[in-house]
């Protein structure tokens, strides 16, 4: 696929990870899956086993590039939980998922170490980090040993306390300076293949969340494919004065913006319509 924007930068579209190649040749789409009981959006709906594998085998009928499995909720405020409490909550699903569907690609989402390795040893193929490397100095060296991809994602603070830690002189700057020491750490760590993710909300208000949106090709420096998760978030149905359930429309309209200035993946909750997004939005570049 080419950029939907002209760009003299070169994309790395190709990651490893446990000795296959993984193409980004094209937008690919992420879904959410949210092992916990106090998700933002779906509130605990796939919090067992049968209702987590059930939104799954969904997901794959609709076409599902890659899935992300999380068990500690990330949103504003979340309750703190062990690490433990984490592993025993993703890995029964990531287990049975790797039973049911061989092929599929899993991502688990943890800032922790210990739950990247244990899910990893169970199948899982990436790890998404929403701390960027910050929370768990141990998570550099986990990743690299495992030669799985690493989504960086920036974050300040915890999701406990994020809310007070979104004043920056100069957001952008404050970004961009944020990843190049981190990547600089996590290559030197032995971490082969990164991908990028801005963390729309997190440490972040509605109004930067936008410029963020707006400015985002200027990730294109770090010449990495870039992770985008907008998906039902508060600066989408607090915009619109909707609740999360509400907010798909919008979602579909700023996962195409997030398409047409730069993004590679999409996190999404809803499968098929960001599948639709990315089909029509493939036609601009024919």
């Amino acid at each position: 696929m080419k950029d939907f924007k002209d760009t003299f930068f070169y994309r790395k579209k190709t990651c490893y990870s446990g000795g296959k190649l993984i193409y980004f040749d094209k937008p690919a789409v992420m879904g959410i899956v949210n092992c916990t009981p106090d998700s933002f959006y779906d509130g605990g709906k796939t919090n067992t086993l049968e209702t987590a594998i059930k939104q799954i085998e969904e997901m794959v009928a609709a076409g599902v590039d890659l899935i992300d499995i999380g068990g500690y909720s990330s949103r504003p405020n979340a309750v703190d939980i062990s690490a433990e409490e984490e592993i025993n909550r993703v890995i029964p699903v990531i287990s049975e998922a790797r039973k049911r569907f061989p092929d599929l690609l899993i991502s688990i989402d943890t800032f922790r170490a210990a739950v990247a390795q244990a899910a990893i040893r169970q199948g899982a193929s990436l790890v998404n980090d929403i701390s960027g490397g910050t929370l768990d100095e141990a998570m550099f060296a986990t990743v690299a040993s495992a030669r799985v991809p690493y989504i960086m994602m920036h974050m300040r603070g915890t999701p406990q306390d994020m809310n007070t830690q979104n004043a920056y002189a100069d957001l952008l700057d404050e970004m961009i300076g944020f990843f190049s020491i981190q990547l600089q750490k996590a290559k030197a760590a032995g971490i082969r293949d990164i991908i990028l993710d801005p963390g729309f909300g997190f440490a972040k208000n509605r109004e930067q969340n936008f410029e963020l949106l707006k400015q985002l090709d200027v990730f294109k420096i770090f010449e990495l494919p870039l992770l985008i998760g907008v998906s039902r978030k508060s600066m989408i149905y607090r915009t619109l004065g909707v609740e999360p359930t509400e907010a798909l429309n919008g979602s579909t309209i700023l996962h195409t913006i997030s398409l047409l200035n730069g993004g590679d993946i999409l996190r999404v909750h809803d499968v098929k319509e960001a599948k639709e997004t990315v089909t029509l939005l493939q036609q601009l570049t024919r």
